[in-house]
Order: structure tokens, then sequence, then C-alpha cells
């Protein structure tokens, strides 16, 4: 032999089995039989089969104990129902009242007996968005968006609707806005309206601005109590009611008597502001620092950046400098577009008086009624003050200078104001949140989330 003589390694039917081994342990006096094959490996099957049986019915009861002794959301059912002559596509509560959007026109319920008091439908239009507040004296006021995206503002009082006026219309159709967001403020004071329009002279064919109105709701209650006969006249249309004992559902029945549009001779809303995005920031036309001083007459020490000394040839020589220095990242990244386009949406808070919106000592301000706004618009580091104290002149401002700039080291994504318009929290691109004590006038705390995270919205509790 060329090799030594080993023992060959034993084969896998030679090895001895767990229950062969232990088995004459178990059973020595060899009562037990052992079954030969295949009867041993189909017993094996069928334990297995057994056993995981087994492991996934206990799983299975485990789930279910931690279910029932899990708390049980409680269920509502609805205790009555009352429906409507076409589509129902938005509601709004206020006070003792129901304001039902539909797609012809609004109507008016009781929140006591649900039954409708009343309804409009003069304009034949399809109501999208309602906002309604309680006034108080049987008062209230409501904004309402059709799907053409005008504004209406009404006055419901005594259970009669009365318009006033549409803040957004416009005899040349080809100047037509459309709203984007509507706020009202907590006592019905001021309105704010975001409208989109066309601009011919844009680039990108769409512009936005924000429009702030004040509401003379004292004056409507004083012209409702000298004339209180105009209501009578107004457009109201009455539907009868059928009660079903059963199921408490209450049948409108349209009335055979239209609506025509009423005239209401209450005051008009003021336009108080016109505030527009901020535009890009370009080479300075200043010849010297004294210039740009003089610009600032108001000893304003932040403002939006328009009065730098900054020329153009120094803005490009600074772009051509970062696009040499990083241009491995960029190339993987691909060209981006050198124009910046003008945002279109902004958020918007009426503030309340704090030490951050400093009012002359010749205004008359009222601890209840909002002092200013808050405004930033997308894409922009800079949360914008705007006081609502001014003076009323003829022609409004289409882009006003802002009282209060508060520059963030990111662009703001998001904002919220607490119930009670103490505290201001604004979440930055970088994912850092900021809460804000606005009569203080510093900030409480400031909180980085987790990395590659992007902030939508911000909300109290």
């Amino acid at each position: 032999r060329k090799h030594p003589l080993e023992i060959p390694p034993p084969s896998e039917k030679d090895w001895l089995k767990d229950d062969e081994e232990d088995f004459f342990l178990q059973d020595p006096d060899r009562k037990h039989d052992v079954l030969p094959q295949p009867f041993r490996m189909i017993n094996k099957l069928v334990m297995l089969v057994f056993e995981n049986a087994m492991e996934i019915i206990e799983r299975r009861e485990m789930l279910r104990e931690a279910q029932r002794l899990k708390a049980q959301p409680t269920k509502c059912f609805p205790t009555a129902e009352f429906q409507v002559s076409g589509r129902a596509n938005c509601l709004a509560v206020s006070g003792k009242h129901i304001f039902v959007g539909l797609s012809m026109g609004l109507a008016a319920f009781k929140v006591s007996n649900f039954k409708e008091v009343c309804a409009w439908d003069a304009a034949k239009m399809e109501i999208c968005a309602i906002h309604a507040l309680d006034l108080g004296n049987e008062h209230h006021v409501l904004l309402a968006v059709d799907e053409m995206g005008l504004v209406w503002l009404f006055c419901f009082h005594k259970e009669t609707f009365l318009l006033i006026k549409i803040l957004n219309e416009a005899e040349d159709i080809s100047k037509r806005s459309t709203c984007v967001e509507l706020v009202l403020s907590p006592r019905g004071d001021y309105a704010g309206v975001l409208l989109q329009g066309k601009c011919r002279n844009m680039v990108y064919g769409t512009k936005a601005w924000l429009e702030i109105y004040r509401l003379p709701k004292d004056s409507w209650l004083k012209e409702l109590e000298k004339s209180p006969g105009a209501a009578a006249g107004l457009a109201c249309r009455e539907r009868r009611a059928q009660h079903s004992s059963q199921a408490d559902i209450f049948l409108l029945q349209v009335s055979p008597v239209s609506a025509n549009k009423a005239d209401a001779k209450l005051s008009f809303p003021v336009l108080l502001l016109k505030v527009e995005p901020p535009k890009p920031i370009t080479g300075s036309s200043f010849k010297s620092p004294l210039d740009a001083l003089k610009k600032v007459d108001d000893g304003s020490m932040l403002g939006l950046g328009y009065n730098h000394l900054i020329k153009d040839s120094q803005w490009e020589q600074q772009e051509a400098i970062f696009r040499s220095t990083y241009r491995e990242f960029l190339g993987a990244e691909g060209e981006r577009e050198s124009k910046e386009e003008m945002p279109r949406h902004a958020t918007f808070h009426f503030l309340l008086p704090s030490r951050i919106l400093q009012v002359g000592p010749e205004m008359k301000v009222q601890p209840d009624v909002p002092a200013g706004i808050s405004v930033h618009w997308d894409g922009s580091h800079n949360l914008c003050l705007y006081l609502l104290n001014r003076p009323l002149k003829e022609k409004v401002d289409s882009d006003p200078t802002p009282d209060v700039v508060w520059p963030c080291a990111a662009p703001i994504a998001c904002s919220a104001v607490s119930s009670c318009s103490r505290y201001l929290a604004l979440a930055c691109e970088d994912a850092t949140i900021t809460i804000w004590d606005k009569q203080l006038g510093y900030p409480l705390s400031v909180t980085a989330v987790l990395e590659e995270r992007l902030i939508r919205s911000v909300h109290f509790l």
C-alpha cells in the first residue's frame, strides 16, 4: 500500500440518533417496541406538525388576550340625520347653527332640532369651503369659497343670509384671481385671503399675494338694528321638513320660490394690507453706503436684504467661485436652473399684542384683538411681521415693508400658533423646531429632529 491504513469516517446512516442513543435508559426492559422505518420518520413528522400547531395556537391566544386587555375606543353612533338637496361639500359650526356648503348654494340648520332655517342659492354656484364665526346677538360672519375660487362674504342675522360683497370679484375675467387659503381672526375682526392670479409680466405666468381685510362687525350690528326690516326682503328660501319618528330623518323639500340675489346695504370690509412674496435679491444700484443708509429711515436693523452694496459682478464672481470649488458635487446632482421661481404659497397667522409687536402710544390696542400678522413664504428664511393698526389709505400699498423681520438659519417649512396666541412654533427645513414666547420675546426651546427628516406640519396640543 502506498498510503497508511486509515479508519474511514462514519456515514450518515451510521450516526446515532438522540432518541435511539438514550432509548435503553428510558426503556431498559424494552417493553416498548421500536417502530421500524419508515414509521419512525412518519411519527417524527406528525409530532413536529403537532408541536408547530400548538405554538401557533398559544401565540394566537396571547395576542387575543392582549387585544382584550387594551382599552377599546368608544363607538359613537349618530343621534339624528338630516338630508340636503344636492351634495354637501363642507360644513362649519358657529354658535347654535350649522352651515353647509352645497353643490348649489348654502344652507343653515339649527343644532337643537336639525331643521333647516334658511338657504341661499342666488348665484347657482357650488360652495367648496366655509368659515363661520359667532359674533353674538344671533349674528354670524361667513366666508365661503365657490368652485371658481371666488370669496363670498355673508352676514347671517336672525336666520337670514345677507350677502355683503365678493372680495376678489373682477370685471375683467382675464384679471380674475382664485382663493388658495382663507383665515378668520378669532373674534372676527379681520380676515386674510391668499390669492393666485395670472401675470403677463412674469416668466411663470402666475403670481400670489395676501390680502388682509378689516371686518366692520360693530357697524353691521348698528346698521341691522336701525333697519330691522331690511332682512325680511332678502333672499331666503324656506323648505318644509318631514319628520320620520323611526330614524329621526329630516327630508328637506325644495320650495318653488326661487331666491334672488340680495343687495344687503351693509358696510363693506376695508382692505388693509396687500402683501406680495419677497423678490429675489439682485445687485445693488447704490453708489455709496450713504445712499443705502438713506433708504433705512425707520431705524430698523434687520430687513429683507434689499438695501446692500453688493454689485451684480460680485454675485457672478461668487457664483463662479462656488461652482469651480464644488464642481464634482454639482456635476453629480446635475445642473440646476439659475432662475428662481416666485413662491406661490404663504402661511400666515393673526397675532395678539405682545412685545415682539411694538405698537405706538398713539394707537389704541385691545388685548383680545389681533395687532398684527406673521407671514412666511415657501422657501424663505424670513418671518415677516406686519402691524394691523394702520391708518386707512385710499390706495393700499401693494408691497408694504414689514415692521419686524425674523431671519432664520434655514428656510421656514411650517409654523403654528397656540390657542392662547402666546407661543409661536417655527419648523425649518433643517428639521429644527423653535418655540417662541411672544409675550416675553425670546425662544423657550430649540429641538433638532433626526437628520434627513422633513417637517411637513406642526401643531400645539
